[in-house]
């Protein structure tokens, strides 16, 4: 049976969990797109700005939804590589780094389309970095490269599903993790929720727009 109903709910469970941090200057940053939602009920209840921090899933030939790396950065140069499904399939670097230059265009597409600045400014500042979920760890830890680099105070990662494995490699790079279920076994993300469509340039693009409009806004 699934655990989650949707991702609204995940997200207003979550803030619960991080009620703490509603005084601490905090900005959400969401992982387009399928983060967003969630990230919205967590600012919201927060009364804190929300953002997008850009990273692209490269996915394994054959099997998008594995993913195999993951870009992020203003420009798409920031590559994570998973080593141990790299050695497993056989596929050299150059091969990695040809299949994520769509994920590059991509990501360009997404920041004109979204408005977005060139970088978030974050330094000083405690970060929640959400999504929606968190199967091999591969795209949050391209974004945890990215966001780094911007030097953060503190950074929270707030997810609803994740495979144990998953938390394990990122527990150690972060200040803090809040995840509402660790299923055992771990199937795929979609399958934990009792909804989970997908999430349209529309919807996130609206999200944020109310988001400005109500005045929290980073930038």
């Amino acid at each position: 049976m699934p655990l989650l109903t949707d991702r609204t709910e995940a997200g207003q469970r979550l803030a619960e969990r991080l009620s703490d941090l509603r005084a601490a200057d905090a900005l959400v940053l969401a992982l387009p797109r399928g983060g967003v939602p969630v990230a919205v009920e967590i600012a919201r209840a927060l009364e804190c700005p929300l953002d997008l921090l850009l990273v692209r899933k490269v996915g394994l030939p054959g099997y998008p939804e594995l993913a195999i790396a993951a870009v992020s950065g203003p420009e798409g140069q920031d590559l994570v590589v998973n080593e141990a499904l790299l050695s497993a399939v056989g596929l050299s670097l150059h091969e990695i780094d040809a299949l994520a230059e769509k994920e590059r265009a991509e990501l360009a597409r997404r920041r004109r389309l979204w408005q977005l600045g060139a970088e978030v400014p974050v330094s000083g500042r405690t970060v929640i970095l959400v999504d929606d979920g968190m199967a091999t760890g591969t795209t949050m830890l391209a974004a945890l490269q990215s966001l780094r680099a911007l030097k953060p105070a503190r950074i929270v990662v707030a997810l609803p599903v994740a495979a144990t494995s998953a938390l394990a490699v990122v527990r150690p790079l972060v200040d803090r993790i809040e995840c509402l279920v660790e299923p055992d076994p771990f199937v795929a993300v979609g399958a934990h929720y009792d909804q989970f469509p997908q999430v349209p340039d529309e919807t996130v693009g609206e999200l944020l727009a109310d988001r400005r409009k109500r005045g929290h806004r980073p930038h």
